[in-house]
């Protein structure tokens, strides 16, 4: 009876912790791609079944990919659990798509030293940013009858359509929808302490427990409703992505798709040129089919890659049949533009890194024109061992061939035929090799 009451005391003394809320912690850092899309996405589509108190998105991001910022903007939008977004810690910014995102939360937090901002989607204007001179611009009032205005439809359009999508966000949260179109269509930037007096977020706080003690009491518009956050005492559960979606985020990396898809090219080309499928024929096939899966994910350019693909085409040419560098040198600066023009994002943090881009131009020349010369010039050489060396090898007749008899060639006694009789200890040279049999002839005779 002892033990039993114990033992109930205990269970008595758990169950609080046991029934203790939590809420749910994911981190955004770096790049917003599809990986870190598919991780957020599926976490809110969760937390509506397992009802976390609600969910904190520490984000610090230089921005990523529109169509992954929209699928998490939309996932945050349907979702009935709160989703506070929290810029953290400092230093840490939410450049481009993290505005969007911050500006889409339901609570918009800080930590000093943040900032966040410069949420214009394309560079409008002229290539270089210089704009074109004023008599031009108004030349261009003059002969349409209206204002002359920078970039072309397109970019026009997609910069209207980013201030609609923000300011419609900022509307529904109530915060400073002018300041949003001044992130989008001029990039501007605020501070932590700057972004609070504007209506831009709605709390600083320097670290999460300070942060959750500002959250306990408020009270938002959740669907329609009032919903008041209760944060004494709540335990932090850390979310994670999956494998499946670790794996997604390293190879949609542009670097890591751009390294992989090089490989697989080039172990597919010297398996080419290599007899037999070997290690360079499997790791490129595996390589170039993980480079064609983070492709699909990514905004690639169809010029970017066509270029690509001409300028390794021409080192190869390069190396085939050499042109004094015609060849090589036009294809080393197409494969170097299209590594530049292969994603078509304005991020940069979508784009392959001008070092990765130098490094692997150089080394695909130098590749080509080394590795493949080398491989062709074996492919081309006279065997040196095996039946068809023996063919050109001069003998002597040990017996009489008529026609057949023995010769002995390289050291060795073969059996030997041949059309014109041979007599003993006459020079030979062999045409053929059939089996076990040489095929020969005088020698006199084929130097005549």
């Amino acid at each position: 009876m002892k033990w039993r009451g114990l033992l109930l005391l205990l269970l008595l003394l758990g169950m609080p912790a046991l029934a203790q809320e939590r809420y749910w912690q994911l981190d955004i850092k770096g790049a917003i791609g599809p990986g870190t899309s598919d991780f957020i996405v599926t976490e809110l589509h969760q937390a509506q079944l397992d009802r976390p108190t609600f969910l904190l998105l520490t984000m610090d991001t230089p921005g990523g990919l529109y169509s992954a910022t929209r699928d998490i903007i939309s996932a945050m939008l349907e979702s009935r659990i709160p989703v506070v977004v929290y810029v953290s810690p400092g230093g840490a910014r939410a450049a481009s798509a993290g505005t969007y995102i911050l500006y889409a939360s339901h609570v918009a937090a800080m930590a000093p030293g943040t900032h966040l901002g410069a949420a214009t989607p394309v560079q409008i204007g002229p290539p270089g940013g210089s704009e074109p001179p004023r008599d031009q611009a108004e030349d261009k009032e003059k002969e349409d009858g209206r204002p002359a205005t920078d970039g072309s439809a397109m970019e026009r359009k997609t910069m209207n359509d980013a201030v609609a999508y923000i300011k419609s966000l900022a509307q529904l949260r109530g915060r400073n929808a002018e300041w949003a179109e001044q992130a989008v269509r001029e990039a501007a930037t605020l501070t932590a302490s700057e972004a609070l007096e504007q209506g831009v977020i709605e709390l600083v706080a320097v670290d999460i427990p300070e942060l959750l003690q500002a959250l306990d009491g408020r009270e938002i518009t959740l669907h329609d409703s009032t919903y008041t956050f209760t944060t004494t005492g709540l335990l932090a559960e850390q979310r994670q992505p999956d494998w499946r979606q670790r794996f997604i985020i390293i190879i949609t990396n542009p670097n890591i798709a751009y390294l992989l898809m090089l490989v697989g090219m080039y172990g597919i080309l010297l398996e080419f040129y290599s007899p037999g499928f070997g290690v360079a024929g499997v790791t490129g096939a595996i390589c170039l089919l993980l480079a064609l899966l983070a492709l699909q994910m990514l905004p690639v350019s169809t010029a970017g890659l066509a270029l690509l693909l001409l300028g390794l085409a021409l080192m190869v040419g390069e190396a085939l049949s050499p042109s004094f560098g015609i060849l090589g040198g036009g294809g080393l600066v197409a494969f170097a533009i299209g590594s530049v023009l292969l994603f078509d994002t304005p991020d940069q943090a979508f784009r392959v890194a001008w070092p990765f881009v130098a490094a692997f131009t150089l080394f695909s020349l130098t590749l080509v024109l080394v590795v493949v010369r080398l491989i062709v010039k074996q492919r081309r050489a006279a065997p040196v061992s095996g039946s068809a060396a023996m063919v050109g090898e001069q003998g002597i007749a040990l017996t009489p061939i008529d026609p057949t008899g023995t010769v002995l060639v390289q050291g060795e006694r073969w059996q030997a035929h041949s059309r014109h009789p041979i007599a003993p200890h006459q020079a030979i040279v062999v045409l053929a090799v059939e089996d076990l049999t040489l095929d020969v002839a005088p020698l006199e005779e084929t130097q005549s």
